[in-house]
C-alpha cells in the first residue's frame, strides 16, 4: 500500500486505482487532448451553428476553447505523499468545502461546488492539501457527479487503507440550469460513505453532520 501511495501521479497517466465497480473510470487518458483536433472541431461547430469562424470576433475562439478544454481536462500532477500515523489519530480528518469544478459527460457544460472529504485514519495519513488535489484529479474529466463521488473516496481507500471514509459533493449544474428545466439555483449532493462512516451510526451521523453544516 505504501509504495502504491508514493507513486507520483503525472498529467498523461491513466486514472483507473480509486475507480469503485459499477462506476466505470474517466473515458480517456488525462492530459491527452490533441489541441489541434480539438481546434478543427471548434471550427466545425461554429460552421455547424450557423456561425463564421473567419469573422473578426471569431478568428481566434476555435483556438481559445480547444485550449479552455484542455486546461479544464488535466489536472496537476502531485504525489500523493502519506505519513506514518505515529500519534495514533483516531478521529475524523475533514476538509472543508474544497471547491471544484467539472465538466458534465452529457452536455459538455461545466458544473461546480464544493466537496467535503473525510476519512478516520488506520496506519497512515495524508498530508492535508493532498485532500484537494485528489477532488482535481477526478473533477478534471468529463464527468458525472456521482462518479466523481465516488471515485475521491475510493482512491482514498486504496492509497490509505483507512477505517474509513467519507465524501459529499454540492453542487450546480449549468445543463440544468440554463437549459432544460432551467432550474436556476438547484444544487445536486452526492455522498459516498466507506467504512465506519457508513457502517458506524455514530461516526454516520457525526460526518453528515459536518457536511451539513458546511453546505449551510
Amino acid at each position: 500500500m505504501t509504495a502504491l501511495a508514493d507513486q507520483p501521479l503525472r498529467v498523461g497517466d491513466p486514472i483507473h486505482r480509486g475507480t469503485p465497480l459499477g462506476f466505470p473510470g474517466p473515458l480517456r487518458p488525462v492530459g491527452r487532448v490533441d489541441l489541434e483536433a480539438a481546434e478543427r472541431a471548434a471550427r466545425a461547430l461554429l460552421e455547424a451553428l450557423g456561425a463564421d469562424p473567419a469573422a473578426e470576433g471569431l478568428a481566434e475562439t476555435p483556438r481559445r476553447v480547444a485550449a479552455a478544454f484542455a486546461e479544464l481536462l488535466t489536472p496537476a500532477p502531485f504525489s500523493p505523499t502519506t505519513f506514518p500515523n505515529d500519534e495514533g489519530y483516531d478521529e475524523l480528518v475533514v476538509a472543508r468545502s474544497i471547491p471544484l469544478r467539472s465538466l458534465c459527460q452529457h452536455h459538455l457544460l461545466p458544473f461546480w461546488g464544493v466537496a467535503h472529504v473525510g476519512y478516520l485514519p488506520g496506519e497512515r495519513i495524508l498530508g492535508l492539501s493532498k485532500l484537494a488535489r485528489v477532488v482535481e484529479l477526478f473533477a478534471r474529466d468529463l464527468q458525472t457527479q456521482e462518479r466523481l463521488t465516488s471515485q475521491v473516496a475510493g482512491w482514498l481507500e486504496d492509497h490509505l487503507d483507512p477505517r474509513g471514509v467519507g465524501v459529499v459533493v454540492d453542487a450546480e449544474h449549468l445543463c440544468m440550469t440554463v437549459r432544460g428545466i432551467k432550474a436556476a439555483g438547484a444544487r445536486t449532493v452526492t455522498s459516498a460513505l466507506r467504512g465506519r462512516v457508513r457502517d458506524d451510526p455514530r461516526t454516520r451521523a457525526e460526518f453528515l453532520a459536518l457536511a451539513a453544516t458546511m453546505r449551510g
